[in-house]
């Protein structure tokens, strides 16, 4: 059983979540720009970029952080 976390904004929220998120509200040429990763640059797509940053936690990282910037606008 999860226990709850009311001060965790990414708790509930899937990685595809986020990336549908980001790529509706900016694009793909802003997030490659903000984290330089190629599944962003090259043929990007949400299937691609999920496979690499369920392997690359940095990369996943600075993918998170970009979202919760982008929810507190």
């Amino acid at each position: 059983m999860s226990l709850p976390q009311p001060k965790n904004p990414l708790h509930g929220v899937t990685l595809e979540m986020i990336l549908n998120h980001l790529v509706q509200q900016h694009g793909w040429e802003y997030m490659c720009e903000r984290v330089r990763i190629n599944c962003f640059y090259e043929n990007p797509s949400i299937s691609s970029s999920l496979k690499f940053l369920r392997k690359t936690q940095w990369a996943r990282k600075k993918v998170e952080d970009l979202y919760l910037e982008s929810i507190q606008e």
